[in-house]
């Protein structure tokens, strides 16, 4: 089995992916790791842009069996048959905030990434993509042994899968305009 942790920066991906890979005894992969030691990473102005074109065909060459691969560029560069099981670990914007803040994210990057965890972009990318092979976790208020476990659950199909709707609660909370204005 082949397990794919992905979601939006500052929700726990790598946190939680080193406890899974110690309970599974499987080694990890981490896509940005790949694709810095590839040098498919192009520097912009204020980002770092990756080649997915690229990265992918560097993907689709590794065996990925009995691994645990890590990363938000997960759908662009893995194929639906490389793997079993993608978990796309969420979190409540509010919460984000405050990782990106202590991370000293600019204001734009802040927004940029709020926005896309709101809107869903990485989930919907990925439900797309991986289909019945894809499962949310909501990890906002839980601890990393409560997330591990909920993945544990869903790795052994004891779980189902989470709707996640943060545009509801932003809207609810009159703070659209908040995270979508520049």
């Amino acid at each position: 089995m082949s397990i794919v942790i992905t979601g939006n920066p500052g929700v726990g991906k790598h946190t939680i992916t080193k406890k899974i890979s110690q309970k599974l005894n499987f080694p990890i992969i981490d896509i940005n790791t790949l694709a810095k030691e590839s040098e498919v990473i192009e520097k912009q102005e204020n980002t770092n842009d990756v080649d997915t074109t690229k990265l992918a065909n560097i993907v689709k060459k590794i065996e990925l069996n009995e691994k645990i691969i890590v990363g938000h560029l997960a759908p662009y560069v893995i194929e639906k048959n490389q793997v079993k099981l993608v978990i796309i670990l969420r979190r409540n914007p509010y919460q984000l905030e405050t990782v990106y803040k202590e991370r000293n994210y600019s204001e734009e990057k802040i927004k940029e990434n709020i926005g896309s965890e709101i809107l869903g972009v990485i989930t919907h990318d990925t439900m797309e993509k991986f289909e019945e092979k894809a499962f949310q976790i909501d990890v906002s208020e839980k601890n990393i042994e409560q997330v591990v476990e909920k993945v544990l659950q869903v790795i052994s199909k004891k779980e189902n899968n989470e709707q996640v709707d943060w545009l509801d609660l932003v809207t609810k909370n009159n703070d659209l305009e908040k995270f979508f204005t520049h």
